[in-house]
């Protein structure tokens, strides 16, 4: 793949010169801090050497009290609470987040994983179903949500209440729930806009401790999984994501939670864990249990308080890891042979390509390594349940969301950050 190096621009000269004397640093170091938006010495301060007090009040989220108060109800008058996630690393770590917390103040709580091959992304039905047979009347959801107008209207229907933890993109309307908790809404006021699904947990149990004055290790004890899901979500680790990821790093090689500390431990590596290692050696592992089977394997080890269990389950997740790869390096070359046995598709400023045999659950990965060999917006189809379904990955500078807006009426479903 050709290189192309895009130069930014230099910073200016006299705030460079004045952060360098301020800091005791030389001019290139502090050029390269201005150029991040780094001009003074106290967010110099705050970008070393990060501080949790530094973390935003989680009640300046639109609809935070509300989904404060109606935990509190559904706790008070022991409702059935289903926690109900995505099937990735960061809707796995996030619903683990949030159940764990919860159980601490109820045992009327579970949790629900959708099948990512029969039920697809985000809520289902059949997820609506589930709680309805088994009397939940609250339903959470966790990095997903924020586009499911008519499903959360099938779920009032049946009288169940939602609450939406998401940070994607939201549509024209946005969903008639209890509380809508995406600081990415039009009116949401929460200054950081680019927090996971997993960190949008995090800050309705922070939200929940704040307001019933309870000690902080209620929701500290759980920054390893907010680190897990930064890296892998690839989140923007700046302001809160920073100071989460960095947090969270230092639980993660110290005292991890028992599922994450096997899991380590099978990947060949238990200490001096990176942002890089979590991305190459955690998160592809965890993933691998919704790619090749179902996501909540994944959640069960990472909710395992037994160590063989987190044993069996890391092992078998690692075992999945194995399959997944045999599965991306075929279902790629497959790929790239489509695209070079055809000038037409070589030439092209876009790459879609599709093939009804291939695996529902790397497609995505898949669509990341054509990008590697032909740096452009790339969509990778296959069918699955009738339908033809797609996983997309774009390139910098290229809203590929956009593009998929434009063309809306042809799509069932489709969403993204």
């Amino acid at each position: 793949m050709q290189k192309r190096w895009v130069n930014t621009n230099h910073a200016n000269q006299n705030t460079v010169n004045a952060l360098a004397e301020q800091l005791n640093i030389d001019t290139t170091l502090a050029q390269i801090l201005v150029q991040r938006n780094i001009h003074t010495f106290n967010e110099a301060k705050e970008f070393f050497r990060p501080q949790l007090s530094q973390l935003h009040d989680p009640f300046l989220m639109k609809d935070m009290r509300k989904a404060v108060s109606r935990i509190d109800l559904a706790i008070q008058n022991n409702e059935n609470i289903l926690v109900y996630g995505d099937y990735d690393v960061d809707g796995t770590t996030a619903v683990t987040l949030l159940y764990s917390f919860l159980l601490q103040f109820t045992s009327a709580v579970a949790y629900y994983i959708p099948d990512r091959h029969s039920e697809g992304y985000g809520i289902s039905t059949t997820g609506i179903d589930f709680a309805k047979d088994n009397d939940f009347s609250l339903i959470i959801a966790l990095d997903c949500g924020i586009r499911s107008v008519d499903k959360v209207a099938y779920a009032n229907s049946m009288g169940i209440d939602f609450i939406i933890c998401d940070h994607h993109l939201p549509g024209d309307e946005i969903p008639d729930a209890i509380a809508v908790l995406d600081p990415k809404i039009n009116d949401c006021a929460y200054p950081f806009k680019e927090l996971s699904g997993c960190g949008i947990g995090f800050k309705l149990a922070q939200a929940y401790c704040i307001d019933h004055n309870l000690d902080a290790e209620l929701y500290l004890r759980y920054l390893d999984l907010c680190a897990v899901s930064i890296a892998a979500d690839i989140v923007p680790i700046v302001d809160e994501n920073r100071i989460l990821a960095h947090f969270g790093l230092i639980k993660l090689n110290n005292h991890p939670i028992l599922g994450l500390k096997h899991l380590m431990q099978s990947s060949g590596r238990t200490k001096n864990y990176t942002i890089g290692d979590v991305v190459f050696l955690i998160a592809p592992r965890i993933n691998a249990a919704g790619r090749m089977g179902h996501a909540k394997d994944a959640v069960k080890m990472l909710l395992s308080s037994h160590p063989d269990l987190a044993d069996e389950y890391s092992s078998y997740i690692n075992q999945q890891n194995d399959t997944r790869k045999s599965f991306d390096q075929t279902i790629t070359q497959e790929a790239l042979a489509i695209i070079g046995n055809n000038d037409v598709l070589v030439q092209r400023k876009t790459t879609v390509v599709f093939q009804d045999s291939w695996n529902k659950g790397v497609i995505g990965i898949v669509a990341s390594r054509l990008i590697e060999t032909y740096y452009r917006p790339t969509i990778v189809l296959t069918e699955s349940n009738g339908k033809y379904t797609g996983s997309a990955r774009s390139v910098w500078g290229y809203d590929l969301y956009e593009a998929l807006l434009l063309c809306s009426d042809l799509l069932e479903q489709f969403g993204g950050h």
